[in-house]
């Protein structure tokens, strides 16, 4: 072997998952709630994150879109900026406060 030992992945139980996921919501809620306030915003996106990767939970597309993933801002008109791009198709978002690019690909549909 080359040094590295092999961690076993045990799965957490699923009243703990549950119990995650629903502060996940709770934190989600006060993080839009408190837009306004940038460092309580950024703390609870931190803390939302946390938990996800601590109990392996897949955030939806939904979620992970409305926040950066750099610096932990939760977006709003004032410190984003959204574009579609045909070309590339996608959706760009550009965080203001750190200046990192996100861009989302969309399909059109089909006539």
């Amino acid at each position: 072997m080359s040094g590295q030992r092999s961690r076993k992945q045990v799965k957490k139980p699923d009243w703990q998952t549950g119990i995650a996921k629903e502060r996940i919501k709770t934190l989600l809620a006060q993080a839009e709630l408190n837009s306004k306030n940038p460092a309580y915003s950024r703390r609870y996106v931190e803390l939302l994150r946390k938990i996800a990767m601590r109990y392996t939970i897949r955030l939806p597309k939904s979620i992970k879109r409305r926040f950066c993933k750099n610096c932990n801002s939760f977006f709003t008109s004032e410190n984003s900026s959204v574009r579609t791009s045909p070309k590339q198709q996608a959706v760009i978002v550009t965080c203001k406060n750190c200046g990192s690019v996100q861009r989302f690909p969309y399909r059109k549909e089909k006539a």
